[in-house]
């Protein structure tokens, strides 16, 4: 059973570039207290996630922040150098925690968990975006299939 509205969000620990590289982030550090907007790509780099899903959150960071959120946070299932670099590319700077959940540890305790394996790209994530509430689901939204709809920022916004 995945992870639904209402739920507490299950004790996590992703990685992170810091000043001197790699660090471990735990969820209490990213939601206890704050408002976030998490979104999840199954891979950097890849055409979609680059070309749309996260250059949209780049774009409404402000907007997002109008709307009370205190963060904004993509996790992949990639590792943290990958995270880093793709971050570095799409000019994300300080607006958005790239997340890595390099084992898909967090992603399948939440049921999100997407098999790539017929592609050659193993366990990933499923497309999705929420609203996490002081560690709390307010809001989820889950992608069918290959689509990118309503994990979008401008989804989020007019859904908030």
């Amino acid at each position: 059973m995945g992870i639904k509205i209402g739920d507490k969000l299950p004790t996590a620990t992703f990685m992170h570039m810091g000043e001197n590289g790699p660090e471990p982030i735990t969820s209490g550090d990213l939601f206890d207290g704050k408002r976030v907007a998490l979104f999840a790509v199954p891979g950097a780099f890849t055409p979609t996630c680059s070309a749309k899903h996260l250059p949209g959150y780049v774009e409404n960071a402000e907007a997002l922040a109008a709307k009370g959120i205190d963060k904004i946070a993509c996790l992949s299932v990639n590792d943290v150098f990958v995270m880093d670099a793709w971050g570095r590319e799409q000019n994300v700077g300080k607006g958005i925690d790239m997340l890595a959940d390099g084992n898909c540890d967090f992603t399948a305790t939440i049921g999100l968990e997407l098999d790539g394996t017929g592609f050659g790209m193993g366990r990933r994530s499923q497309r999705y975006a929420m609203i996490v509430n002081d560690g709390v689901v307010e809001a989820l939204h889950v992608e069918d299939g290959g689509e990118f709809r309503v994990s979008a920022a401008d989804y989020m916004l007019e859904n908030m």
